[in-house]
């Protein structure tokens, strides 16, 4: 048994769920392409991390706090991987890259366009040796196009898929969701295409490659704004909090400080709310009773609900918005989601295990799959803490492995 805590955290854990089985050979940095493998490990994929020896994966380093020196982010998106080093810019390296890679069904990169093909890693060398090889590359622009050799940041992709124009308060310029959106969309994007490439594969026998670009991941969300634009000539714009002509569906203040989502735009349920304001006229009002109606007054009706909720505790004014039928909801932060009971009975939020930091919470896998619901089984290891065992497959002994490691390979 290794002396390695994190190595022996993942020693007695074995995959289940759905993908249990797959081996992912993950050879991305930062979050794009290590989201996508966080997905397919959660659901069970044995994720084999390719690291450079030096410094690893920056996100280890990243996020505002640092207890001990261990990256809580980390802890996330390097849960349930199995860390490697090596040095991709050199040819012995890349060789046993090759040799890792021959084991596994996917290998996701999102290095820029090119990097692959200069490393002699490129799907066709690859593929070579592994038909069945399905390859994700995950970029800011995709692989062809004028752009394909830009950086592409996810904040860059959010810009230019459209998301930034239409996100924050009208009065401000174009503001940021607050995570990293663009990236983890472009993840998605690749990890549902590598899932549908592992299906095909069973009918051809053959891999592909799937190429998830940010800025394509975060248009293909953006509903109609395309062809509104296009057909109408109708630009979406920044709302803030608001759906214009849509009321009331807002954020309220409460009299402890805190917001409360309400969203009673339907006649029958815009009556319901009256009825909590102690307002019961209100519902048939010509002023408030029908949805048109009350989306040109939508300031003024703001205001009239935000007088009331402003002298009510979040609790209370929530509890009567439930019982009597109106949907509505506290904005969460974490202080919130640790105590509700909904994320409680469901488990939304887990423990996991750190071998430093003890029990370190965070969200759970999702999806659930009624029978093979994935789990997380470690969370983010220590740089290389699985170097030797990945490498004694493909015929490193530890001779060799020394070697490696006194010139900087591994």
């Amino acid at each position: 048994m290794t002396a390695d805590p994190f190595a022996e955290a993942s020693a007695d854990a074995p995959a289940t769920g759905p993908l249990a089985g797959l081996r992912v050979v993950e050879m991305g940095q930062l979050l794009a392409g290590p989201f996508c493998g966080q997905l397919l490990g959660d659901l069970g994929a044995d994720v084999v991390k390719i690291e450079d020896p030096a410094a690893g994966d920056p996100l280890r380093q990243w996020g505002r706090q640092l207890p001990q020196g261990q990256s809580l982010w980390w802890s996330v998106v390097g849960r349930n991987k199995r860390s490697v080093t090596l040095n991709l810019r050199d040819p012995e390296a890349q060789d046993l890259a090759r040799k890792l890679i021959g084991t596994a069904d996917i290998v996701v990169e999102n290095f820029r366009p090119g990097t692959m093909e200069r490393w002699g890693l490129d799907y066709a060398t690859l593929a070579e040796a592994n038909p069945g090889l399905i390859m994700v590359r995950v970029s800011g622009f995709g692989q062809d196009g004028p752009y394909a050799q830009r950086a592409g940041y996810g904040a860059i992709g959010e810009a230019m898929g459209g998301l930034r124009y239409v996100v924050g308060d009208p009065s401000t310029p174009p503001s940021r969701m607050g995570i990293s959106i663009g990236d983890t969309l472009a993840a998605l994007f690749a990890t549902i295409g590598a899932l549908a490439a592992v299906r095909e594969r069973e009918v051809s026998g053959r891999g592909q490659v799937v190429d998830s670009a940010i800025y394509e991941a975060v248009l293909g969300v953006m509903e109609s704004l395309v062809p509104e634009w296009q057909i109408s000539g109708y630009q979406r714009e920044r709302t803030g909090a608001i759906l214009p002509n849509v009321a009331p569906s807002n954020v309220y203040p409460t009299r402890d400080g805190k917001w409360v989502l309400i969203a009673a735009n339907q006649d029958t349920v815009f009556g319901r709310l009256a009825a909590v304001l102690g307002r019961p006229e209100l519902a048939t009002d010509p002023r408030y009773a029908t949805h048109g109606a009350r989306g040109e007054r939508q300031e003024e009706l703001d205001d009239l609900i935000a007088a009331y909720t402003s002298t009510q505790d979040a609790a209370a004014l929530e509890a009567s918005l439930e019982e009597h039928g109106v949907p509505a909801g506290k904005i969460f932060r974490p202080v919130d989601m640790l105590a509700d009971p909904q994320y409680i009975a469901r488990e939304s939020i887990t423990e996991v295990q750190h071998p430093v930091l003890g029990p370190v919470a965070q969200q759970n896998v999702f999806p659930r799959l009624s029978r093979t619901t994935g789990t997380i089984r470690w969370p983010g290891p220590a740089l290389g803490a699985h170097t030797a065992e990945m490498l004694a497959e493909v015929g490193v002994d530890d001779g060799a492995l020394a070697s490696l490691r006194e010139r900087g390979l591994a």
